[in-house]
């Protein structure tokens, strides 16, 4: 149980997030972690970056490409990770506060089923709760609100008089 053994605040047992977690376009088989209404379309890896730094989180990137991607494009490479716990186990943040989210799995579980040990009664993510404030987050981004405000002026640009070429004889 290395966990129990290994100081939370090494960047080794930072959580790892790739983009690939929280983007809308992924389906679940193919690696996205949260829900497709919460997720983000196309995020990159320096979004969830300046995102975390923003929120007063230690983070750091690193050049990898998550298994699931096959697009092997630059601008899906990178992997961020930020720190949950301190060296003395305490949270880094308190909105942030478990390495773990556990939620429930399937709803219709009984207590007696899981004491018979019928289905696991939960799933764990690690760092979820840190996946849907960064999905929250990223749409707010000046990045992401200036591509979508300039796209009206090029669309008129376009349209002008268009000149006939007339055969010579």
């Amino acid at each position: 149980m290395a966990h129990l053994t290994q100081n939370p605040a090494d960047k080794e047992r930072f959580v790892c997030l790739y983009p690939i977690y929280i983007n809308s376009k992924k389906t679940l088989a193919e690696g996205r972690r949260i829900s497709a209404e919460k997720a983000v379309e196309n995020p990159s890896c320096t979004e969830i970056r300046d995102v975390l730094a923003a929120a007063g989180m230690n983070v750091y990137m690193e050049n990898k490409i998550h298994p699931r991607e096959w697009n092997r494009d630059g601008q899906f490479k990178g992997r961020v990770r930020v720190q949950i716990k301190q060296a003395d186990g305490s949270p880094c943040q308190e909105k942030f506060s478990s390495r773990e989210c556990f939620y429930f799995e399937r709803t219709l579980l009984h207590v007696d089923d899981i004491s018979r040990g019928k289905g696991v009664p939960f799933v764990v993510i690690a760092g979820k709760d840190v996946m849907i404030y960064v999905a929250e987050m990223i749409p707010k981004l000046k990045t992401r609100t200036q591509k979508s405000g300039g796209g009206d002026t090029s669309s008129q640009q376009g349209e002008g008089g268009k000149k006939s070429k007339k055969k010579k004889k």
